[in-house]
């Protein structure tokens, strides 16, 4: 194999990482909730845009935009829970679609209002050159935005799975009535998982940013990556998320390196359809 062929696939990884980590914020609140919110990926997108204005007005980079990002995201999750998805629960899985929806194109519009449609992009040398590891080359804003994400989706699973506030969580979800009797109060539990599902989105924003356009119509375009991603790994499932999130990068990278860059999602999006035709749970999802 050659160099450049295992520098595509590590690229991909890369990417699939970050895809990963935002996506596992959309696994989170349908494990949870049963809410499909189509406002994810323009989570990301506001992330993107945090990212964007600490450069341009502090000339800050990601070690001062992604914190803040996750900031200002986890607060808006927790806004967005307790002012429209405590309600829209109560209401028809069609009151949820559309209000999810009409939060997308809020967010999007609202963007679009302040920033305009221009096209905006940080510095390519903001985080760094270019590091060669094992005569592999790979672009340092890459390859931070990887491993950081590749680490938080990790840390977000044993959040999930070994910790006090996890097994809230879980119980939450399990059944709200008896986790209610218990001494869990629903409400808080659910509202963290606002805050983690969309703060992850912030992080995964401010990492994206250094490398992907800054538009305001970005978040569709990633909101579709999300779902696939989700769909494919098995709602409600985090490390399904990350090994979906993985395959889609790689797929996307190899796609464009052999065949041409508007050809990946004709692939990607025929594999998912394909695969789903025989494993419609998904890669670890249940029946």
């Amino acid at each position: 194999m050659s160099f450049v062929l295992v520098q595509v696939i590590v690229g991909g990884l890369l990417l699939g990482a970050v895809y990963a980590l935002f996506s596992s914020g959309l696994t989170l609140v349908w494990g949870m909730m049963n809410v499909v919110n189509f406002a994810h990926g323009d989570f990301v997108m506001l992330g993107m845009y945090v990212a964007f204005v600490v450069y341009t007005v502090m000339g800050g980079g990601p070690l001062l935009g992604a914190p803040l990002a996750i900031l200002l995201l986890a607060t808006l999750g927790i806004i967005v829970y307790f002012a429209l998805i405590r309600d829209i629960m109560k209401g028809p899985m069609l009151a949820q679609i559309l209000s999810t929806f009409g939060l997308a194109l809020l967010l999007r519009y609202s963007v679009f209002w302040w920033f305009g449609a221009n096209f905006n992009t940080l510095p390519a040398n903001l985080v760094g050159g270019t590091i060669e590891l094992f005569g592999i080359r790979i672009e340092a804003p890459r390859l931070l935005a990887g491993v950081v994400a590749l680490l938080v989706t990790v840390g977000m699973h044993l959040l999930l799975t070994r910790t006090s506030l996890g097994s809230k969580m879980l119980a939450v979800s399990e059944d709200s009535t008896a986790a209610q009797l218990m001494g869990i109060r629903p409400d808080t539990m659910q509202a963290i998982a606002w805050a983690i599902a969309a703060g992850a989105t912030g992080l995964a924003g401010a990492l994206i940013a250094t490398f992907y356009y800054i538009v305001p119509t970005v978040g569709e375009t990633l909101g579709i990556v999300a779902f696939v991603t989700v769909s494919l790994g098995g709602f409600g499932s985090v490390p399904g998320a990350l090994v979906a999130g993985l395959l889609i990068g790689v797929i996307e990278s190899l796609s464009s390196y052999l065949i041409g860059a508007v050809y990946k999602d004709i692939v990607v999006y025929a594999l998912f359809l394909g695969f789903l035709w025989f494993r419609p749970q998904g890669l670890m999802g249940k029946m």
